[in-house]
């Protein structure tokens, strides 16, 4: 893990899943993957759409022509641990396409504009997830 993120974690942690700087005011979450090839628990913090019961995150890696890597391990494994503001649960991953998935990604667009030029900046169609609770 990158010090960037982990500073996050660290500031997410403390703060009961508020963080400042660039992310203040967005909507946190830590999401805790299945590592596709190494099979390890990694842990990235994102920014996510809150949509219902579900919330929304999306692969746009910065703009970056290749999608993150915990997109992949999603693909691999959709079985996840979700953290907003206190509460940790068991989530499951579903990738969603067409329409809805271009609904959604307008929806963050107009929350973070920064998603607008992460999309121009590269040809591939950023992945939108949708995340939905598990029974523990």
């Amino acid at each position: 893990m990158n010090d960037f993120n982990a500073q996050i974690i660290e500031e997410f942690r403390a703060n009961d899943g508020k963080v400042g700087g660039m992310f203040e005011g967005a909507h946190m979450v830590l999401i805790t993957t299945t590592g596709a090839k190494s099979g390890r628990q990694i842990l990235n913090p994102l920014v996510y759409l809150p949509d219902g019961e579900r919330v929304v995150i999306i692969a746009s890696n910065g703009g970056a022509d290749k999608h993150p890597a915990w997109y992949h391990n999603l693909r691999a494994n959709p079985e996840l641990t979700v953290e907003i503001g206190t509460e940790k649960y068991p989530a499951k991953a579903e990738f969603v396409t067409g329409i809805e998935r271009d609904e959604l990604y307008a929806r963050m667009v107009e929350i973070l504009p920064g998603f607008a030029e992460y999309e121009a900046k590269t040809e591939r169609v950023i992945p939108v997830v949708a995340v939905y609770r598990r029974a523990a």
